[in-house]
């Protein structure tokens, strides 16, 4: 009987080659166009999802065909929250502004 993979002690060792798990570009692509139209923390998903699974993809434990699509996925997540970011610095600026009037 094998032996627990996830057991105490035991090394990760990655799939192998062909045996990737599948990659969730569409996930994030979708995640981090919503980020920008309805609501930031959508884009946060996309942002951190995007990073963690290009870094498994490269690490080759992910399917790597979703490359491009995850990645400009990510790149709409960060858009949306510096935007997001953006937003409330001009928010904060304008209260200051309207209090101290």
């Amino acid at each position: 009987m094998p032996g627990n993979p996830y057991a105490a002690g035991t090394a990760y060792s990655p799939p192998p080659s062909g045996h990737y798990a599948p990659h969730r570009g569409g996930v994030v692509l979708t995640l981090g166009i919503l980020g920008i139209v309805l609501c930031f923390i959508l884009g946060i998903f996309a942002w951190v999802m995007g990073s963690d699974d290009l870094q498994k993809m490269r690490a080759g434990q992910m399917d790597p065909s979703g490359y491009g699509t995850t990645q400009a996925g990510m790149i709409c997540g960060m858009i949306a929250t510096i935007l997001a970011g953006i937003g409330f610095v001009v928010w904060i600026l304008l209260v200051i502004s309207l209090a101290a009037a």
